[in-house]
């Protein structure tokens, strides 16, 4: 592995090299916040990375020094994240509970709990405390096992991160807080995490998704459109506005012309775009997709 050298003077570029080193993949934040500081697909030049078609914040993220050291002459002040699949990595994502006076446990007590349920200790590896006061911690992704993002699916208050995902660096400022690590060394992901990660219990009414077909222009267009309304709706109205849109493209993916995870993908994104948090999007999404799908599957679109 190349190791590079601090450069610049500026904390948040030293963090990205930091990540770069241990061989994570990074792309910029927007400054104090967790959002991708990248353009959208709406208004892609088509040009430099993109010259290809529009590429998305996993796959611009790199650990290329050059390309680091220019976003961050860019924009010094950009906060760093890590894109968790092309990194290798599933990290382990710890919440508190919303509401501070709730004795609800919170994400690191009930993780606590898994790990004495399953008779091991809690794993000694890489971890950072959130600005929130969560924790992250993080693991190498098992050797043919590729992992996508789960929310709650562990416990409550416990999330992952892995293809698909994203978390914000060590180094990096939210709300004048700073995202502190442990610099101990990554280990890989615990046989019983990766177990309970890929088991997938049966829903009480599973909404049958058919297999994707070829998109027609219409679907594109449609996936393109309700995109931007997500990334671009108001204050207020940006969780109707998502709800609304996987409403409207569950239709296509129940007839077989938009793929499920392409369409979670690029909701999610226009999603946390547009400042709601990444559990938000997740579980909204999931809701107002299967209800779609399920009312949809078997009918024929206009």
């Amino acid at each position: 592995m190349t190791h590079y050298v601090e450069g610049m003077g500026n904390p948040f570029y030293s963090s990205a090299l930091a990540a770069a080193n241990r061989g994570w993949s990074v792309f910029p934040l927007r400054p104090g916040a967790k959002q991708p500081a990248l353009h959208g697909e709406q208004h892609c030049p088509r040009t430099g990375d993109c010259s290809g078609g529009h590429a998305k914040w996993e796959q611009r993220a790199t650990d290329n020094p050059l390309q680091l050291e220019r976003a961050w002459e860019h924009g010094a002040s950009y906060n760093v994240g890590i894109a968790t699949g092309p990194s290798g990595l599933v990290v382990v994502d710890l919440d508190l509970p919303k509401n501070s006076k709730s004795d609800m446990p919170d994400g690191m007590a009930t993780f606590q709990a898994l790990c004495e349920r399953a008779g091991q200790p809690v794993p000694s590896t890489y971890t950072v405390r959130t600005a929130s006061g969560g924790w992250h911690l993080y693991f190498t992704t098992p050797a043919g096992v590729r992992l996508g993002n789960t929310a709650g699916k562990l416990a409550p208050l416990i999330d992952t991160r892995a293809w698909g995902g994203y978390v914000v660096a060590e180094g990096s400022v939210i709300n004048g807080h700073i995202y502190q690590g442990n610099h101990a060394h990554t280990v890989p992901l615990p046989q019983w995490l990766t177990q309970a990660l890929t088991t997938s219990p049966t829903p009480q009414s599973p909404a049958p998704v058919p297999q994707p077909g070829r998109g027609s222009a219409y679907a594109e267009a449609a996936l393109r459109n309700e995109t931007a309304n997500v990334e671009h709706a108001p204050e207020g109205s940006r969780n109707t506005a998502l709800v609304r849109a996987a409403r409207a493209l569950g239709r296509l993916v129940a007839s077989g012309d938009l793929d499920r995870t392409r369409v979670e993908e690029a909701l999610n994104w226009a999603g946390i775009s547009a400042g709601l948090r990444e559990r938000e999007c997740a579980s909204a999404l999931t809701s107002a997709l299967n209800w779609s799908i399920a009312h949809n599957t078997g009918r024929k679109t206009a």
